[in-house]
């Protein structure tokens, strides 16, 4: 992705979209100041959590351009892909970060990494063309597959405990089986023109979804293993996706920063728009069931409420465009990478509070208070809106 030189305004947005409260009524009744009150406690414990010093672990700074990252899914492990071709595990906490092995891996650029539903093993794809398969414990290579596509793989995804998935630049996306005794995939599909730029699929396995480069969101049905329907084109990429309540929602992000939203088995048309900013989504995660977190090319990680749609604030910014994001096994923190080859965590524990709070603020009146994100820097409440205007 191009570096974004100067950060760009988002989108126009009416003060509701971006503005925590409105005037309220002078007449208040005894029950919403009840929740006013648990509201106040909830706003001074985000504004205490904004003052600590120690609450996320120190950023990690990169000798070479980091291209991707990953959580390891029970231990406090991150693993962190280089455009030289290695993967380095760092052992974190908020006392400080230990580098617990480097994985010499690729002969060129690691493209992608994702560690399997147990945390044992972790692939990795490359513009080598390979994918590996390292043991977590002692970093020996359990798997190899060499020239796996005929273009670069861009990502990959573990599914279950066999089956893993890859998308390359071509659009071409393949499934493989570790049980399948040869370095062939089981089921290969080329239906987009342009990358396949994330993957997903539901508990039950029984889709795979795919964003490209072209605008289309493709859907592959896993227990029939064919192609099953492509969604309507869009003029801009598809660049990340994610899966929300209770997998009945698929979010992507596009390159010009809009969330669109499609309906579980109806991948053809999306059934919403959001647009956030004019800047590129690069990246989201899912921090609840009601909360994602985009990454975007102008440095900035933006909270966004989905229902209804509601912009929250910056949670944290880079100087330069942000690449790849990850949240932990505990949901505590996420992580974020940009082109200063550099990763900063971020403390996210407060969203679970803040979506109890906003829901027993539905359809009661709003009140003139704004505060800050815990994580973000920002310290003017006036300032916490100002990209979002």
């Amino acid at each position: 992705m191009g570096v974004q030189k100067n950060s760009i305004q988002p989108e126009d947005a009416s003060s509701s979209d971006t503005d925590v409260s409105t005037d309220s009524s002078d007449s208040v009744s005894d029950t919403e100041d009840d929740t006013h009150s648990e509201e106040d406690e909830i706003l001074k414990r985000i504004r205490k959590e904004n003052e600590k010093q120690n609450n996320h672990p120190p950023s990690i700074e990169g000798t070479s351009f980091i291209t991707d990252i990953s959580f390891h899914p029970d231990q406090d492990i991150l693993a962190v892909g280089n455009i030289e071709g290695d993967v380095t595990l760092f052992k974190y906490s908020n006392e400080g970060n230990i580098i617990l092995d480097t994985l010499e891996l690729h002969t060129e650029a690691c493209r992608g990494i994702d560690f399997d539903l147990n945390g044992k093993r972790l692939f990795s794809i490359s513009k080598d063309k390979c994918i590996m398969l390292s043991d977590v414990t002692g970093g020996k290579l359990f798997r190899f597959y060499d020239n796996a596509h005929d273009v670069p793989p861009y990502c990959i995804k573990s599914l279950d405990e066999h089956l893993f998935a890859t998308g390359d630049d071509d659009g071409v996306v393949k499934l493989w089986d570790l049980r399948v005794n040869t370095d062939k995939s089981i089921f290969m599909l080329k239906k987009n023109e342009d990358y396949i730029s994330d993957i997903v699929t539901n508990e039950s396995l029984q889709y795979l979804l795919c964003a490209s480069g072209d605008g289309c969101l493709t859907t592959i049905d896993l227990r029939q293993r064919q192609f099953f329907m492509q969604s309507e084109e869009q003029e801009e990429e598809l660049t990340c996706l994610g899966l929300f309540r209770s997998e009945t929602k698929v979010l992507a992000g596009s390159s010009k920063g809009k969330l669109l939203f499609f309906n579980w088995n109806e991948f053809g048309l999306h059934s919403d728009i959001f647009p956030t900013t004019k800047t590129a989504i690069t990246c989201l995660v899912p921090i609840t069931e009601n909360i994602v977190v985009t990454g975007h090319e102008d440095g900035h990680l933006r909270a966004i409420h989905l229902f209804p749609h509601k912009h929250l604030g910056v949670v944290g910014q880079h100087t330069l465009s942000i690449e790849n994001l990850d949240i932990c096994n505990n949901g505590k923190f996420i992580a974020s990478t940009s082109h200063n080859n550099d990763i900063k965590f971020w403390n996210i524990s407060y969203f679970e509070e803040f979506e109890e709070v906003t829901h027993k603020r539905a359809n009661k009146a709003k009140r003139k208070e704004e505060f800050n994100l815990p994580s973000s820097k920002r310290t003017n409440t006036a300032d916490f809106f100002s990209d979002l205007r």
